[in-house]
């Protein structure tokens, strides 16, 4: 894979291309998938800078500390991030989670003696697991429910439980494959640094209110990112460069760029929506994994749901459990082998998707089969 900013160039360039050919090819379409997917992004950079003021704030180290302290053994301190994954992801989406958490998840595990790889790849398997919560909280939630203007706590009411079901099933997995990695012995872990319980706090806090309550979160939420980033940067305590780095600016645009050319071949075509509508919800979860590994679930979900799907919960479902298939599936995966990096740690793209292998169609059945139950679709 190619370093991170070469990476990003590229991107950019063929998110940029890809906007730009839509545009002239057909501009209403264009237009309409612009229309449909802007509010996705600009959410997400909200959150991660939200994440970076918490990040900076010492809250996600504290909570590392603590449960490296607290928990009595591996498999006690794997439940424990499982759940803290679980909450960050849902609270602040995928992207902030893997970004952030994993640095400390890795930090945690060494404090203690232990194995860092359960908690390493369990980082990244558990937060596009665990996206299935809030919208949010995965912007392929928010693209493919433009269609349905549901409020954050009536996707909650219909997603909990496969959300939850996915969530479980794939901490399971990864804590049988490295079941030795976790009866480690623990050594004596030293008090952390206490946190700041101002501004992040406050930031997080807001952004939990407007996601739950609004429909239409995405400018609320990104006005109290910058808001929080800007306050850092004019108080000298942060970068502009490490704001900018957090950001990733050019990977945003060009995954929007591509998502709106998708989009605008979806409206122009109706191939996809056709397929789709002679598929059922099991059926339309799996079309929709394979999609997410072959062009990233971000594009996938903009060209999948270009026109309202038949199946939307069954639709996200393979759009945010397929991504643990492989390093293409989305965003999360990039911004984990950064953060990993980052941190020291030697991750192996080859061994997370070993063990996405085994996670995903295990967890996409648990979740399928609790939304079967819901009565959802």
């Amino acid at each position: 894979m190619p370093s991170g900013r070469v990476f990003g160039a590229l991107l950019a360039t063929a998110g940029l291309f890809g906007l730009a050919a839509a545009a002239v090819a057909s501009p209403s379409d264009a237009k309409a998938a612009a229309s449909q997917d802007w509010p996705p992004f600009v959410l997400v950079a909200g959150l991660l800078l939200i994440g970076l003021v918490a990040d900076e704030d010492g809250l996600f180290a504290a909570a590392g500390h603590v449960l490296a302290k607290t928990a009595k053994n591996g498999m006690v301190l794997f439940i424990g991030a499982t759940v803290m994954v679980g909450v960050v992801t849902a609270v602040l989406n995928l992207d902030t989670s893997v970004a952030f958490l994993t640095p400390v998840l890795v930090y945690t595990a060494r404090s203690r003696g232990e194995g860092e790889a359960p908690l390493l790849y369990g980082c990244l398997l558990l937060s596009n697991a665990g996206s299935l919560f809030p919208p949010g909280s995965n912007l392929t939630n928010l693209i493919v429910l433009g269609h349905f203007h549901l409020s954050g706590a009536g996707f909650l009411a219909r997603m909990w439980a496969p959300a939850l079901a996915a969530l479980v099933v794939t901490a399971a997995v990864v804590a049988v494959v490295e079941r030795r990695a976790l009866q480690a012995v623990t050594e004596e872990i030293g008090l952390p640094e206490r946190p700041v319980l101002g501004l992040g706090l406050g930031a997080i806090s807001a952004a939990i209110v407007l996601v739950v309550v609004l429909r239409s979160p995405a400018l609320p939420v990104a006005a109290v990112g910058v808001a929080a980033a800007g306050i850092r940067l004019a108080a000298g305590r942060d970068q502009p460069r490490r704001v900018l780095d957090v950001l990733g600016a050019p990977v945003l645009l060009g995954l929007f760029g591509i998502a709106v050319a998708l989009g605008a071949l979806g409206r122009a075509w109706s191939g996809p929506t056709m397929a789709l509508s002679h598929l059922d919800s099991w059926g339309t979860a799996g079309a929709a994994a394979v999609s997410s590994v072959l062009v990233n679930n971000l594009p996938a979900a903009s060209l999948l749901a270009a026109r309202a799907p038949s199946h939307p919960f069954a639709l996200l479902i393979g759009l945010n459990l397929g991504p643990n298939l492989l390093a293409t599936g989305s965003l999360a995966w990039v911004l984990w082998l950064r953060a990993a990096r980052t941190a020291g740690a030697q991750p192996s793209i080859a061994k997370a998707s070993r063990l996405g292998a085994l996670a995903v169609p295990l967890s996409m059945a648990a979740a399928l089969g609790a939304l079967a139950l819901t009565g959802a679709r």
